[in-house]
């Protein structure tokens, strides 16, 4: 076959996912061999391929091409997760478009616009995975709202909810007011914001005395209770037992006193509002005060708000710090920085409000999942380990998990309502099971499930991704099937150390309460891709490169390194474009090394040493390095492994071993020295393949015409053998003598068709092994042992050995040695300052440790340099 001049990753690429897609390379089955099984991280149904996603990814390919290489039975479950927050809002965006309120609707006409959308938008990042590579086996693609999926949930809430660990409770939860949702407290950021302290004056009923409070949300007074005041505070006295009036609605209300005020900030006086804040809703309920809500869950007000009614909280602030300054009620207002709690997912500013949700006891199904990570077995391992820490703040300090959503995509809550009371509800998995139950409750046998009202709540897109490594395997519904017994526990967990909470600790908890083990053995925390200034990326920043532009320009296998370069497991990745190039650059390298092999006749002629011993070096250097490489695998250190890969095959086998072997100008190759070389390239390939899958195997079905079986892909990871270290320490020693030749020629201006004479004193007692493949690389007539030092050459050392080139008739002698003089001079000079400055009492006993070590070794360099630059003006002279 012609082998085209360059790479061309565009055909290349759909050629080959084309052709492993058709060979179903990436399906498995449950069978006799070893399963390794990673499940996808599901990015949301709404998502496009961005550069975190990218890394992600890239890792689990890396690994599951790895594991398919070495026999396993390589299983990566790929998927989307319905996203409820981010999805309900670009279908009600979209929905607005039209000109269609949400709340115009019914469940069910808003839930077919929800399908609808998912179906012609959802999965795009899926199909953009396979233009990265990704090997998948798409056969088992899942989304958490599948209908077996969905019934998985169901049936957990109904499993949890009758072992008592589900309830129904009126608590304070973070309400985002833009998706009308309340939030976990996980789904809640922190930023500071730059606001204000207003000092606002109340009325002491039946005096002309006024107190004055602090608080950052004027708004809110219309909900206040009470006045809280230290009982320590000698500053207010006067205020036990008194009432005050709040400003604007006139109403009174009560100064309490509790030593959870700070007497130390503001005034001392803090008003409670027990709807707006949970601190004050804990004092409310301490005191029993009157809760008055005065937030729609639009944030805007409601009929508390008086005037205000219908107008947005931050519009309202505005103008109710105006009508108290009006009233001459605001003491003084400054400048504050605050602490803002926003919506991870619509960055709207959260509202504490104080609503009926459903919640999961978490004390007890977290003991488990502790013990799994930070126990004596670690039977789950995080990697890096620094986030162990991290994890355990979470769960040691983990509060009852608030399950329900106010929206309808997603899955609905099985309760179902059979009369007004808050309590008149019964948990089943269908209508028709909950009719039973509701009859039972009600001894009323006459009840018709169209007296059933089921929650309007959905669940949290979590409560259905924590059931992931389990659901796609239909391990919830049916948990003695073939593949969950046979897939699960998987092996690696690829994903971001920002959900290791939201997800991972999660999936931990379901899986030792539904299957009695850990979901997986390993968790990989990638780090956050960032751009060279350190700013994550972001739509919102504008420096998020366009990820397809990428593979589009660099070609996926250059995308991939490019990544891989710098991501340092656990560390935040300095995205440069630059080393995409760079993976492209090396990509083009591979394909050229292999082009040049190809390109050589090969004919049935003797195999010459240098060649022989060549091979040799090559084969366990390729041992020692995949020694390496096992080890950095085994640590989950992708970036090293890569950068020990590409390290071997550009400098030792490219830039040494074909230099090393290639055949004289016009000349043939012997046959045995190409078929190694071939077997090298190949063992080369196996190991670049889970980096440069494209590439790889381009060039593996050009090297020979192979069968499906013998496919790349499915080909067999090279096998461990013992390592000759002798023999590479030697061939290190070789390759800085053919380096000090070629340094010599370059100086010089030696062309290298001139075969030139050599001459060495072997006082390092260095073997002879690679003299042919010296001889070779440096152009030499002949390596002459010598006992004394050669006139008239010039000289360099390797360790203690010295060498010689005759340079009579080579070089302009006498401008040399004006050269070599100048340099011993400046050296000399060199030398003195450094000696005097280690002659100094004072330097050497004040100055670091490392610092008098880096002056002894430039002086030890300075000497060797003096001694042969003397040697070779001598030889010179």
């Amino acid at each position: 076959m012609q082998i085209p001049s360059k790479y061309d990753a565009s055909q290349v690429e759909s050629k080959w996912y084309e052709y492993w897609m058709k060979h179903n390379y990436f399906h498995s089955e449950p069978d006799e061999r070893e399963p390794y099984t990673i499940v996808i991280p599901p990015p949301n149904v709404t998502g496009v391929l961005h550069m975190g996603h990218m890394l992600n990814n890239t890792i689990q390919d890396v690994l599951i091409r790895r594991a398919r290489l070495q026999g396993k039975n390589a299983c990566w479950v790929p998927g989307t997760d319905h996203a409820s927050i981010a999805t309900e809002a670009k279908v009600v965006a979209k929905l607005k478009e039209q000109g269609i309120d949400k709340n115009d609707l019914t469940r069910d006409e808003f839930l077919r616009h929800a399908w609808e959308w998912t179906h012609e938008y959802g999965g795009v990042i899926l199909e953009q995975l396979k233009k990265l590579g990704c090997s998948c086996d798409w056969e088992r693609t899942k989304f958490t709202m599948d209908d077996d999926m969905s019934e998985a949930v169901i049936k957990v809430f109904v499993d949890l909810y009758s072992k008592g660990l589900i309830y129904r409770g009126y608590r304070m939860v973070n309400w985002d007011p833009e998706a009308k949702t309340t939030l976990s407290d996980e789904e809640v950021e922190y930023v500071d914001k730059q606001g204000k302290l207003y000092h606002i004056n109340y009325k002491i009923e039946g005096s002309n005395d006024v107190l004055t409070i602090a608080t950052t949300r004027p708004e809110t007074i219309l909900g206040d209770t009470a006045i809280c005041i230290n009982p320590n505070d000698e500053r207010h006295i006067n205020l036990r037992g008194r009432k005050v009036i709040v400003p604007i609605c006139n109403r009174v209300i009560p100064v309490i006193e509790d030593a959870y005020v700070d007497v130390e900030f503001g005034t001392g006086c803090l008003k409670v509002t027990p709807a707006h804040d949970e601190n004050d809703k804990v004092l409310g309920d301490k005191h029993k005060l009157e809760v008055i809500d005065i937030f729609n869950e639009d944030a805007t007000l409601n009929s508390y708000g008086l005037h205000y009614q219908g107008q947005d909280r931050f519009q309202v602030r505005k103008a109710i710090v105006k009508e108290l300054e009006e009233l001459g009620l605001i003491a003084k207002i400054e400048d504050y920085n605050n602490r803002v709690g926003i919506s991870e997912r619509t960055k709207a500013i959260i509202e504490p409000r104080l609503s009926d949700q459903w919640f999961l006891k978490m004390e007890d199904l977290v003991k488990p999942a502790i013990k799994a990570v930070l126990g004596e077995d670690n039977d789950i391992q995080l990697f890096p380990k620094k986030f162990e820490n991290t994890y355990r703040h979470w769960m040691e300090n983990i509060r009852d998990w608030n399950i329900s959503r106010q929206l309808l995509w997603g899955q609905q809550i099985p309760a179902y309502y059979y009369g007004d009371g808050k309590e008149d509800f019964v948990v089943a998995e269908t209508i028709e099971d909950a009719l039973k139950l509701a009859q039972v409750k009600t001894s009323n046998p006459e009840l018709k499930t169209s007296d059933l009202k089921q929650e309007t709540d959905a669940l949290d897109t979590w409560f259905s991704s924590w059931l992931w490594p389990m659901s796609v395997f239909d391990g919830i519904r049916n948990p003695e099937n073939d593949d969950i017994k046979y897939y699960y526990p998987t092996n690696d967990l690829v994903t971001g150390p920002d959900i290791l909470f939201f997800w991972v600790a999660r999936m931990i908890i379901a899986g030792y309460e539904y299957k009695g083990e850990e979901p997986f053995k390993n968790v990989y925390l990638t780090g956050l891709v960032r751009d060279k200034q350190r700013r994550k990326m972001s739509k919102s920043l504008g420096n998020s490169p366009d990820a397809l532009k990428l593979i589009e320009d660099y070609g996926a296998g250059g995308v991939r390194v490019g990544l891989l370069l710098s991501a340092a497991a656990g560390n935040d990745l300095m995205f440069d474009e630059a080393l995409c190039q760079q993976g492209k650059a090396f990509g083009n390298k591979v394909w050229n090394a292999f082009r040049l092999i190809d390109g050589w006749e090969v004919a049935d002629i003797e195999q010459p040493n240098y060649a022989k011993v060549s091979i040799e070096w090559y084969s366990n250097k390729f041992q020692q390095s995949l020694a390496l490489i096992e080890d950095h695998y085994s640590k989950y250190r992708i970036s090293d492994a890569l950068m020990e890969t590409y390290k071997l095959i550009w400098n030792d086998f490219c830039s040494w071993l074909l230099e090393m072997v290639k055949p004289a100008y016009q000349k043939p190759i012997d046959r045995a020295t190409y078929n190694a070389v071939i077997t090298l390239l190949e063992d080369n390939l196996k190991i670049l393949h889970p980096f440069m899958p494209f590439l790889t195997e381009e060039i593996w079905q050009y090297i020979s015409e192979r069968t499906e079986e013998e496919a790349l892909i499915v080909s067999k990871w090279p096998e461990s053998k013992p390592i000759n270290e002798s023999l590479i320490s030697e061939f290190d020693f070789a390759a800085e003598v053919v380096s000090g030749i070629r340094t010599i020629r370059k100086e010089k201006n030696i062309a290298f068709k001139d075969a030139i004479s050599f001459s060495v004193i072997n006082n390092e007692k260095a073997g002879a092994t690679f003299d042919e493949v010296i001889q070779k690389l440096g152009n030499l007539e002949v390596i002459d042992y010598v006992n004394e030092a050669i006139d008239g050459a010039l000289t360099y050392r390797v360790k203690s050995n010295e060498y010689f080139i005759p340079m009579a008739g080579a070089i302009d002698v006498e401008a040399e040695i004006n050269k070599l003089t100048e340099e011993l001079n400046y050296t000399v000079g060199f030398l003195k300052s450094v000696q005097k400055k280690l002659s100094n009492e004072r330097f050497v006993n004040n100055a670091p440790e490392q610092v008098v070590a880096s002056e002894k070794k430039k002086e030890a360099d300075a000497l060797a340099k003096i001694e042969t630059l003397k040697t070779s003006l001598g030889s010179l002279k």
